[in-house]
């Protein structure tokens, strides 16, 4: 006994898993779409995100002293001595000096990496540095109060015009390489970066994305990490993770650089303070140099002029070659007017003058031809008349090009008689220009004479801040490079594996979460187990199948679909439920609401019984809302049961029909909808009809209207043998069947058998989900993944 129990037991907890997991397994296909998608979505991440890379240098720190638990007496001593926090010099403060703001922006600085370049991709955009970069952008000024722009610049580069837009900026700028350009935020100068291959194709979108000094010091400090490669050693290891390796390893590089430097700077005060008063003095006469430079060129801006020594030269050669061209040009004229009065005074077939020094070969070469014809001419003459058509073709050219030469020496005329003009003006100009260079030398002088003096200045200071630089830099450098900068072939982000393995493990919880939501709100019937669990008095005796779209909602004669293997299952559970040895069996239709299949039900349930040896009729008793019309929109307008209970004169066999889908099948249609149906149900004229029946008929099926939503059916309840109680799948409520327990726990209907209709084949029981009838399983053979997915 114990052994059933505890097998019964076990047979329970694995159908309470099983129904447990049902919603997961029916629905495997959204886990398998769901890791499918984030795979491949973890893909087009991996494959357009930017890697990162780790990039160490190791730097052994000289003359510190590291502090450790292990030399409690010596802190004691410091503590006693009040000189403590002054003689403090261990390897954890050189780690802070490292990580220090200060340092960082020297790196930036000297580095020129406050502006970032990119080239711009269809999906990502690269980060471009040395070679790989086609221009380099340098700092002259920043603005710190400046705003700079949270997204980068669009830059369009196009041979050496270099076009910069952006939303931040309030024009488009366009400038070329060499040139300094003022933004918002700051002066900046574009220059071609020599280390770039130009051979390559450089013109191109860009991006550049601009960050002041600081902010790209903070950016690159929190890529930074400095920690002891051990704690007895004063070995500190730099890391850096930056998307571009070779920029990571030039920022270790300068950051040990740096360090040293300023190490140096602190030994050396004497020599800094001279170095800073260099310095000091180098900005101011930079200054004023360049206020000098500006005098000299706005001088010559003013003036036009480029040298005042070659200005007044090329004045000099300019008069000299102004004269001789003038004497040149009037050679020409002269010429010219000679050949055109020599034309007009000769005979239009005479030979011209040809190499007499014009400089236009056209007219040169005309003159030539021309004589060559003239002479043919003269040739043909000897041996014929002016008559000979060869002749006068000859004389034709000679005329026109007679004519040619005419003209090209007029437009030559014209245009020494400009040159003429011109030339004059040109010399009336410099002569003016050659007047003014003695006051302009004198200015000039003076101007010249002021940047001589600053220049000189300035290249005694540049030497004496290089002799500064030497004696800071002959001190020892207080660290050294143990290992130089190098850079992890495997990026350290993004980690392919545990992309992967989110991506996955995020595309199964998601599907698993919704269908979790969905079981968790559904307040749905769905299966035959559910109903179970909520019925309190009553049974469930059928399921009926779902109907698709492209088959009959109406049992036929012979029928071995699944749907009339149901309702044949449904009549077998039913007759259990009938009183033995009676005629004339009264089977009660209804449901709680509306569109649960009532009439369905109704409908196919009597068609079903219907055989050669049973007779049955259907009475469509929802006088209020007539379903049974429907199914033969032909037999609207007959008289039914409203006739029959209003008119004490109409008789039963006027309101039987024979249903045109099974002869053995009669129907008694509601007929006009009634005013007041509840007192016609209640006249008993219903009933007396149905005890009249019940001697002609085996079975009487009554269509009856819901029991939630009016009274009517609780007035002719009484007339039934059994009551069949529709619930539908996945549309009626779970609350409803609290109202279906509840008429029953009162004694309103009886014998109750339920039926739940429109189930799917996920949610049928055995006969669903292996076939009904022997001749229609037979024939269907389930594929092997819903052998293996079946539930």
């Amino acid at each position: 006994m114990e052994n059933d129990t505890s097998s019964q037991l076990q047979d329970e907890e694995k159908i309470a898993l099983r129904d447990l997991l049902k919603p997961y397994i029916l629905r495997w296909y959204w886990l398998i779409l769901g890791a499918v998608v984030a795979v491949i979505i973890a893909w087009f991440f991996l494959r357009y995100s930017i890697p990162v890379y780790n990039t160490q240098s190791t730097i052994l720190i000289k003359e510190v002293k590291k502090s450790t638990s292990s030399q409690p007496d010596m802190s004691v001593i410091s503590e006693i001595s009040g000189l403590g926090s002054m003689s403090t010099n261990s390897v954890d403060n050189e780690i802070e000096i490292f990580k220090s703001r200060k340092l960082m922006l020297s790196v930036v600085r000297e580095l020129g990496i406050e502006t970032s370049i990119f080239r711009e991709g269809n999906i990502k955009d690269s980060e471009l540095y040395k070679e790989t970069s086609p221009f380099i952008v340098r700092v002259i000024n920043e603005n710190k109060k400046a705003a700079f722009p949270q997204e980068p610049v669009q830059v369009q580069l196009h041979g050496n015009e270099i076009t910069l837009s952006s939303e931040f900026l309030p024009k488009k700028i366009i400038t070329s390489f060499g040139k300094t350009i003022s933004l918002p935020f700051g002066t900046y100068l574009i220059q071609k970066n020599p280390q770039y291959n130009f051979k390559k194709e450089s013109d191109g979108n860009y991006k550049m994305q601009f960050m002041s000094g600081m902010s790209r010091t903070l950016g690159l400090l929190s890529q930074l990490s400095v920690k002891l490669v051990d704690d007895d050693a004063t070995v500190i290891l730099l890391g850096m993770n930056h998307s571009v390796p070779e920029k990571a390893e030039d920022v270790l590089k300068r950051l040990a650089i740096d360090y040293n430097r300023d190490a140096s700077l602190d030994k050396n005060s004497e020599a800094q303070k001279t170095a800073d008063f260099i310095e000091d003095r180098i900005r101011i006469i930079a200054r004023e140099l360049g206020e000098v430079e500006n005098q000299k060129e706005n001088f010559k801006v003013e003036n036009k002029i480029a040298d005042i020594a070659s200005e007044a030269e090329i004045s000099l050669q300019s008069i000299s070659h102004g004269k001789q061209e003038q004497l040149e040009n009037e050679s020409q004229l002269e010429l010219v007017n000679s050949l055109l009065g020599y034309m007009n005074n000769q005979n239009s077939y005479q030979v011209l003058p040809l190499n007499v020094g014009l400089t236009n070969p056209d007219t040169s070469s005309n003159i030539a031809l021309f004589n060559q014809l003239v002479i043919e001419r003269n040739r043909l003459l000897e041996n014929s008349t002016p008559a000979n058509p060869v002749v006068q073709d000859v004389t034709k050219q000679i005329n026109s090009m007679r004519s040619s030469i005419v003209s090209s020496l007029q437009k030559t005329l014209s245009g020494l008689q400009i040159k003429r003009n011109n030339l004059l003006n040109e010399q009336n100009k410099v002569a003016g220009r050659i007047s003014k260079i003695p006051l302009q030398e004198k200015l000039f002088r003076s101007i010249e004479r002021q940047q001589n003096i600053k220049e000189q200045l300035y290249l005694l200071l540049l030497q004496k801040r290089e002799e500064a630089a030497i004696s800071l830099a002959i001190a020892a450098p207080k660290a050294r490079v143990v290992d130089d900068p190098l850079t992890s072939g495997i990026p350290v982000s993004p980690k392919r594996q545990i992309i992967y393995l989110a991506a996955l493990l995020v595309g199964l919880l998601i599907p698993l979460g919704i269908i979790y939501l969905i079981e968790l709100f559904n307040n749905r019937i769905k299966s035959k187990k559910d109903l179970e669990k909520l019925l309190q008095g009553g049974t469930v005796i059928g399921e009926l199948p779902r109907i698709g779209n492209d088959q009959p909602d109406i049992v036929q004669v012979n029928d071995l679909s699944p749907m009339a293997e149901a309702f044949r299952i449904l009549i077998t559970n039913m007759n259990f439920m009938l009183p033995k040895n009676k005629k004339g069996h009264v089977v009660f239709v209804t449901s709680s609401v509306k569109g649960e299949g009532k009439t369905f039900t109704s409908v196919n349930l009597a068609l079903t019984l219907a055989t050669p040896r049973k007779k049955v009729i259907i009475i469509g008793s929802d006088i209020r809302n007539p379903q049974l019309q429907r199914y033969n929109e032909s037999r609207k307008g007959l008289k039914g049961i409203t006739e029959y209970m209003y008119d004490q004169e109409i008789k039963a066999d006027e309101i039987i029909h024979r249903s045109t889908f099974n002869p053995h099948c009669d129907v008694i249609y509601s007929g006009s909808i009634a005013p007041n149906p509840t007192d016609l149900l209640s006249n008993g004229r219903y009933q007396e009809l149905v005890e009249s029946l019940k001697d002609r008929y085996d079975y009487i099926v009554l269509d009856t209207a819901p029991l939630m939503l009016v009274t009517d059916s609780f007035l002719i309840v009484d007339t039934a043998d059994v009551v069949v109680y529709v619930v539908r799948s996945e549309y009626t409520p779970k609350d409803l069947i609290d109202f279906a327990n509840k008429q029953i726990y009162e004694g309103k209907i009886k014998n109750v058998g339920f039926v739940l209709n429109d189930v799917s084949n996920t949610e049928g029981g055995y006969g669903y989900n292996y076939g009904y009838g022997y001749g229609y399983s037979a024939k269907e053979k389930q594929s092997w993944w819903k052998k293996i997915f079946r539930f």
